[in-house]
């Protein structure tokens, strides 16, 4: 009889804790206390962090995006006549001549390099004698604005004399009513006159610079 009640003791007090062990736990016959099981969710047991949003690529830095140069084509840049440079190898030829070309588009656009030369006879480009050309300086991109110019001086070997004059290399001095410049980057071939006269040089050799934001003298 003992026997019986002792054992219904016992399950009363395991009944008893594990009806209480989801709240405080349970205490052993030695003293010891033993914790209750987690009953909450993952969220519920630990919080969760909310990560702000990445932000965007465009947000996260300014667009480093740089403005794409054009190159003048044949259509954008129109030839002055040219002029006789004040700076000229002594003679009484054309010595040096300078011509300017300005940008008529409505755009800015660049060009650079050094522009080829040919004598146009009878004032006629398929008639042209190209000349041997050797470059002066180097060269550098040069953006011309609407409305702006770009520069070049070419420097002719000179006539000496009067009359008809004579070449130094003994060669006979030439005259041709136009040149025509060929602009290098597709930006045209131009036909030139001088403002006075006519081009005349000797050996068919001019020297050319570097087209330029700056007016040559």
């Amino acid at each position: 009889m003992e026997h019986t009640k002792t054992r219904g003791t016992a399950v009363a007090a395991v009944l008893a804790c594990a009806a209480a062990v989801l709240l405080t736990g349970c205490r052993g016959d030695d003293g010891t206390v033993t914790p209750p099981a987690p009953t909450g969710s993952a969220s519920a047991a630990s919080p969760v962090s909310s990560a702000s949003p990445a932000p965007s690529a465009s947000a996260a830095s300014p667009s480093s995006a740089t403005p794409v140069e054009t190159a003048c084509d044949d259509t954008a840049l129109e030839a002055g006549p040219a002029r006789q440079a004040a700076q000229r190898p002594q003679g009484t030829g054309t010595g040096a001549a300078i011509v300017g070309f300005t940008n008529t588009s409505g755009s800015a656009c660049t060009v650079q390099g050094f522009p080829t030369v040919a004598g146009a006879a009878n004032g006629s480009p398929e008639l042209n004698v190209p000349l041997t050309v050797e470059n002066s300086g180097t060269s550098a991109p040069v953006t011309v604005a609407p409305g702006g110019r770009v520069w070049v001086k070419l420097t002719f070997h000179q006539v000496q004399g009067e009359g008809d004059g004579y070449c130094a290399s003994g060669e006979a001095p030439v005259q041709y009513p136009t040149m025509v410049l060929g602009l290098p980057g597709g930006a045209g071939r131009h036909q030139v006159a001088l403002e006075d006269g006519l081009f005349a040089e000797c050996d068919g050799v001019v020297t050319v610079t570097a087209l330029s934001a700056a007016q040559p003298s």
